[in-house]
């Protein structure tokens, strides 16, 4: 009886495994002299949208140009009432409630947490986006600045820092450019500390000082600390990662014109250098063609 037991649940198993092998989409090989080598170094290249990155595919930023007036209570209603709104942020929340709380900390595993590469050329003006407006308190005189009043009329390239690591991300693109046309007076850099956390806002503050020591002293009018809330707007300026640091590139009108995030790379780093050479340029021309003679 015993021997007979074994022999079924035997036979049990080898049906099972049949079925298993039969299944749709099994790729397992149990060739006789063959051990799934080249299964194994398939799987260990991974498909290839994991190895390399894409170029971003698409313009930064909002279709409404940007303004410093705060809304009023009707244009907060009437944003509320408008179906099409409401349903874009509903699908941003859903969204959102199904990611995990590690889930950007997780994404820094892979290529640094960089989604994309920096084109090595500007976006067209009529194809391009508005940066939206961000509010912030300046270093220098703690007063509430409008990256909207700010960047109008001048060529601005506008770092997004929330972590330490973010810094190091920014600085990595920013550095040659700075080097080169912070000396110009139709070019300024921008650093946004985006805190949208209330708790890290307030330590934030709390440590203003020594963030005003970091800084040097001419960059202080246009470092901004900032508690605004991104949340709907994230999607549209591609920060889909809140540990990496993001660098925009804004022209005089306020529209996005190159953009990049995370570690920066050797040709990304020397396209934002020519990128703002050729808008200060062209900039500079339009001012000298307005001037009185």
């Amino acid at each position: 009886m015993l021997v007979r037991a074994l022999v079924r649940t035997r036979w049990q198993e080898a049906a099972t495994l049949r079925r298993f092998i039969q299944l749709p989409g099994c790729t397992r090989n149990l060739t006789s002299g063959t051990d799934g080598s080249a299964e194994k170094r398939s799987a260990a290249k991974g498909p290839p949208d994991e190895l390399t990155l894409p170029f971003l595919q698409r313009p930064l930023g909002v279709k409404e140009r940007p303004s410093p007036v705060l809304k009023t209570w009707a244009d907060t209603r009437e944003e509320l009432m408008n179906q099409e709104t409401r349903l874009a942020q509903r699908e941003h929340l859903m969204k959102e409630a199904t990611k995990g709380y590690f889930t950007d900390l997780n994404a820094t595993r892979r290529h640094g947490g960089k989604t994309w590469i920096a084109p090595n050329v500007m976006i067209r003006e009529d194809k391009a986006l508005y940066f939206p407006n961000v509010v912030g308190s300046s270093l220098d005189t703690k007063s509430k600045k409008h990256t909207a009043s700010m960047c109008e009329g001048r060529i601005s390239v506008i770092s997004m820092l929330s972590t330490r690591m973010s810094e190091i991300h920014v600085n990595g693109f920013t550095t040659p450019t700075n080097e080169r046309y912070l000396s110009n007076s139709l070019y300024q850099y921008v650093q946004i500390n985006l805190q949208e956390n209330l708790l890290k806002s307030f330590l934030v503050s709390l440590f203003l000082s020594s963030i005003a020591k970091s800084v040097p002293p001419e960059l202080h009018s246009t470092y901004l600390v900032s508690s605004q809330n991104m949340e709907f707007v994230r999607e549209h300026l591609g920060m889909v990662n809140k540990h990496v640091g993001y660098v925009y590139l804004v022209d005089d009108s306020l529209k996005v014109r190159w953009a990049g995030c995370a570690d920066a790379k050797v040709e990304e780093t020397h396209a934002l250098e020519q990128c703002t050479g050729v808008l200060l340029s062209r900039l500079d021309k339009k001012t000298s063609a307005k001037a009185p003679r």
